[in-house]
């Protein structure tokens, strides 16, 4: 029993999670992945994940654990914090938060109370679940006012968030999202934070791989404080890290983080977190980042050649934001479209939408995970055509759009083949 335990694989003792694990990689080979949140992590994080740290249980920070045991535990954590401050150029940084939206937590935790009022960008105009979007915690516990964007632009109106800052003296302003494809003026907000006495924070999930690469700003030295996940972009584990370069907020992050909205640290997912910061601060991660925001606005260039309709005209980052209505088409049935021709993305709300998601007009895409592949100019150019290709065909005779898809797949086919994730 206990050498069985101890030596027998996943195949021999758990056939359906076998299968479905198995599943999952072959689709990851076999599929062109262009969701935006999505990236593909180096065998040498995935080794980091399995490995047997999963086994141990820690409270507390490095050299001040709550159980025995930790040295190796406090290495791989102040690992990620030394080259987190490196990487970033900040002071201090929490390394433990399970993902993004749970940092966002721990820094609403830290420097709000219930009903404070928070300024931060709109779900549909680009906006974060964890910003205070109702049906999230964030926006049942406090007063969230929304900034938008211009509808003519598709940019935020930095005027209009001081208009609103100004009138509802929030004492939290926030920047950054999930779908807004264009850089943010760190400066402006910072402005307009200290105007009204708010604390400025900056949810960088995104982008947080192009700022350690050199190709996009950096919040870091306007924003208070900083929160990112190591994925997407930074295309290494999943997990979320805070930084500041406050020392007062930092005491108030560290205790909101735990014991204030987490338990045991997952060492594991640490581990992971450390080994893709250490892949960033490498030349080779600095041409991977130049490369994704080329990649990302090929692409967008691309498909609005073809006329498919890009919200705000193009992107500065990895995303790419796409009116699919410009095409006839609703968010869903563009995502259903692609995923038949083995291409993943996903619908989206874009600004000034319908709130039921059945009828988005907005499909969001990004270049960082083909980018991670191999794709470079030539792909992408390939890709934005197919996709316009496809789009186009969806108003065409049954024929027709059989003869485009079947092409589709080929190709996706073809690209996946020449570009292999894992062996």
């Amino acid at each position: 029993m206990t050498t069985s335990y101890f030596n027998a694989h996943l195949a021999e003792r758990d056939a359906l999670i076998f299968a479905a694990l198995d599943g999952e990689k072959k689709r990851q080979q076999s599929q062109i992945e262009l969701i935006a949140s999505e990236n593909t992590v180096s065998q040498a994080t995935l080794d980091a994940l399995g490995s047997v740290i999963t086994n141990k249980s820690v409270e507390g920070y490095p050299g001040r654990r709550f159980h025995g045991g930790a040295d190796f535990a406090d290495v791989v954590e102040q690992a990620v914090i030394d080259r987190a401050k490196e990487l970033f150029g900040v002071a201090f940084v929490n390394a433990q938060p399970h993902s993004g939206t749970q940092a966002n937590q721990a820094v609403f935790f830290a420097v709000l109370k219930p009903g404070d009022t928070v300024l931060s960008l709109d779900l549909a105009a680009g906006g974060h679940l964890s910003h205070g979007a109702k049906p999230n915690q964030s926006g049942r516990w406090f007063n969230i006012v929304p900034y938008g964007v211009d509808r003519e632009s598709g940019r935020i109106n930095y005027d209009n968030v001081e208009q609103l800052a100004l009138e509802h003296q929030p004492k939290l302003l926030i920047a950054g999202g999930s779908s807004y494809p264009r850089a943010i003026d760190f400066a402006r907000m910072r402005q307009i934070a200290d105007k009204v006495g708010a604390i400025f924070l900056v949810d960088m999930a995104h982008f947080a791989g192009l700022v350690a690469a050199g190709v996009h700003t950096s919040p870091v030295g306007h924003a208070d404080i900083v929160t990112c996940t190591t994925t997407k972009t930074l295309r290494g584990a999943r997990g979320g890290l805070i930084l500041t370069n406050r020392e007062d907020l930092y005491k108030k992050i560290q205790s909101a983080v735990f014991p204030g909205v987490q338990g045991s640290a997952h060492l594991a997912t640490i581990a992971g977190k450390a080994v893709c910061l250490g892949e960033a601060l490498t030349d080779e991660f600095k041409t991977y980042g130049a490369n994704v925001k080329l990649n990302a606005q090929l692409l967008a260039e691309v498909l609005q050649r073809r006329g498919v309709g890009i919200v705000s005209g193009g992107t500065d980052s990895h995303l790419v934001l796409v009116d699919v209505s410009s095409k006839g088409l609703t968010g869903q049935q563009a995502q259903d479209i692609l995923g038949a021709v083995n291409i993943t993305s996903n619908k989206n709300p874009i600004p000034f939408d319908s709130a039921k998601p059945s009828e988005w007009k907005g499909l969001r895409l990004g270049s960082s995970a083909g980018t991670t592949r191999g794709f470079g100019k030539g792909e992408f150019e390939i890709i934005g055509n197919l996709i316009a290709d496809l789009f186009e065909a969806a108003t065409g005779t049954e024929e027709e759009r059989k003869g485009v898809e079947d092409r589709a797949r080929k190709t996706v086919a073809d690209l996946c083949a020449t570009f292999p994730i894992y062996a």
